[in-house]
């Protein structure tokens, strides 16, 4: 079954090896940037560039729909015979944002909440940027349960950097 892999920079490279990702998503500010790891397809990887803020801020890049509506459609695209790697700078924030937002994307049926407590359930330190997800919420007509779902599972725990996971398309 295919799965999305989330991690951090910091975790980049060993876990698109450990896990033959071919494709990948980068959400860092644009005064970030990265390698691609050697497996990664250079016309499969996506690059948005944006800060983790949830308003705007002088200075930084809000995530915008635009952003939103690029992930979805790259994400439409991929061919779900490897993992699909998500990343940003903590494995925390966009990235979980990203991936919970891929996973309804794709599998429309999905119910939001049953999502949101399995994205807590793999990754305790899980804090999905909640801007990205009211972004994603509005493009996907969910009417508000991507927010709420989101909105209950809650801040995740501490951390310096999220351990890598997998989130798969279909839950239980």
């Amino acid at each position: 079954m295919p799965h999305l892999v989330v991690c951090s920079l910091f975790d980049l490279e060993a876990t698109a090896r450990a896990h033959g990702a071919r494709e990948m998503v980068t959400l860092l500010s644009d005064a970030n940037r990265v390698e691609r790891p050697d497996s990664v397809d250079p016309a499969r990887h996506l690059v948005l560039g944006m800060n983790d803020i949830a308003a705007p801020r002088a200075g930084l890049h809000v995530p915008e729909a635009s952003h939103v509506g690029d992930l979805i459609s790259f994400a439409r695209e991929w061919d779900r015979s490897a993992p699909l790697l998500i990343h940003c700078w903590m494995g925390v924030s966009r990235s979980t944002a990203a991936a919970y937002i891929v996973a309804s994307a794709l599998n429309p049926a999905l119910n939001e909440e049953v999502l949101a407590q399995e994205l807590r359930r793999r990754s305790p330190t899980a804090t999905p940027n909640p801007r990205l997800v009211t972004l994603a919420d509005r493009l996907l007509e969910r009417n508000g349960r991507m927010i709420a779902a989101i909105k209950q599972i809650g801040r995740g725990a501490d951390t310096s950097h999220g351990a890598p996971f997998l989130l798969p398309l279909e839950v239980d």
